[in-house]
């Protein structure tokens, strides 16, 4: 499989990941009937509060915690493509870190620990272990 594939398919399972997130909120949202925005709560016939309900902060911790690691995971990656460096290499650290995130979102939305900080582990070890090669194979070469 070529570099841009494995790219293409990772970033596409990344956004998946993502707009489930999104879903998550949007379900905890209307299950609570809890709205923040007065508009909503019109809307939807729910309750207007001046924040969140629990579920609905979860699921926005676990996103902002997406939007800190998956950008500069599908940076580096995009620069390992355009470097043209091994696709064995590549597919093993988008694989890690893909289902490391997926599974950092389920232990996250449902409250696991320790597996949610092993995941996070897992997932950061994924994009220094690319890092490194980008170094090695880029940056030293």
């Amino acid at each position: 499989m070529t570099l841009l594939k494995i790219y293409t398919i990772t970033a596409i399972i990344l956004a998946f990941k993502m707009v489930a997130i999104s879903v998550a909120q949007g379900r905890a949202r209307a299950s609570t009937g809890i709205f923040v925005n007065p508009e909503d709560a019109a809307s939807f016939g729910g309750k207007q509060a001046p924040e969140d309900a629990p579920s609905v902060m979860r699921a926005a911790r676990a996103w902002r915690n997406d939007l800190e690691n998956i950008p500069i995971f599908l940076i580096l990656a995009w620069i390992y493509v355009a470097a043209g460096l091994s696709a064995a290499a590549f597919t093993v650290y988008c694989v890690v870190f893909t289902v490391a995130r997926i599974g950092h979102t389920v232990f996250y939305l449902n409250s696991i620990q320790p597996l949610r900080t092993i995941a996070f582990t897992v997932g950061a070890l994924a994009t220094l272990a690319l890092i490194v090669h980008l170094l090695i194979g880029v940056v030293f070469a």
